[in-house]
């Protein structure tokens, strides 16, 4: 199988950043084109699923008053200022790679295979790879398995958990047969955790998923972090603070060539 990244890439979380990011909200059309211009290889989008089968870009299971995406219409989303996932697709600029988390709900276990969330997605997934790099994450094993049974073509990544055990992270993606693992920087103990005993290293980590065949990607490391990460060999790093990221990489990328 081909790789998906090549050396150490920046993916813009939910666009330019959680939240608000100089004006731009999460999973916003303008988000994703900030990111893009700040020089993200890669944009983020959160997908969910509406009630009348419509996908909208949204990070939580929920809008802020409390309704449930799953049970409003996308005419509902729209009129709470979401974006569907057509319009934000439309504003990742070409040549940027598109991650795609995909948040499944509790109903796609019991709604018919048409309606559920990664059914509902396989054919922008299908469009979008004829025209872009693309990969799939989702905390969801069967989001997995079923993009790899609807778009083989398309790559995908585990993200088992906030924290995840690393041994069962690294062990679990290569299980699921994903070509990436998915680690939250907070596992590595290097953002504030204090180390655990028999935490593994990132370079040992890395160095063993890429003997497993796996890329491994960290989110949401800082930027003093994702040097770090880079220098480990890690495939990508998922960002809030797209232009730090941006600046340490080539800052470190500079050094190399320097000697230093």
């Amino acid at each position: 199988m081909s790789r998906v990244f090549a050396a150490t890439e920046v993916i813009g979380h939910r666009g330019a950043g959680r939240g608000v990011v100089d004006g731009a909200r999460e999973n916003s059309p303008e988000s994703y084109a900030a990111a893009a211009a700040a020089g993200a290889d890669w944009v983020e989008v959160d997908v969910r699923r509406t009630a009348d089968d419509a996908l909208v870009l949204h990070h939580d299971a929920a809008l802020a008053d409390g309704r449930a995406i799953v049970d409003l219409t996308a005419g509902e989303c729209a009129a709470a200022g979401l974006t569907g996932l057509d319009e934000g697709l439309a504003a990742i600029p070409a040549g940027v790679g598109l991650d795609v988390d995909v948040k499944s709900v509790m109903e796609d276990a019991v709604d018919a295979p048409s309606r559920r969330t990664a059914s509902l997605l396989l054919p922008y997934l299908r469009r979008e790879a004829r025209r872009r790099r693309v990969f799939v994450c989702s905390f969801d094993p069967g989001v997995l398995v079923a993009v790899r049974g609807g778009a083989p073509e398309v790559p995908t990544a585990w993200m088992p958990f906030v924290r995840n055990p690393l041994d069962q992270a690294v062990a679990g993606a290569a299980g699921l047969g994903c070509a990436i693992v998915a680690v939250d920087a907070r596992s590595f103990g290097l953002t504030g955790d204090a180390p655990r005993p028999g935490r593994r290293s990132v370079p040992y980590t890395v160095d063993l998923a890429h003997r497993a065949g796996l890329e491994v990607v960290s989110w949401c490391p800082d930027p003093v972090d994702a040097a770090r990460f880079a220098e480990a060999g890690m495939d990508a790093v998922v960002v809030d603070d797209v232009p730090g990221a941006v600046s340490a990489l080539k800052a470190r990328e500079g050094g190399e060539r320097a000697g230093y």
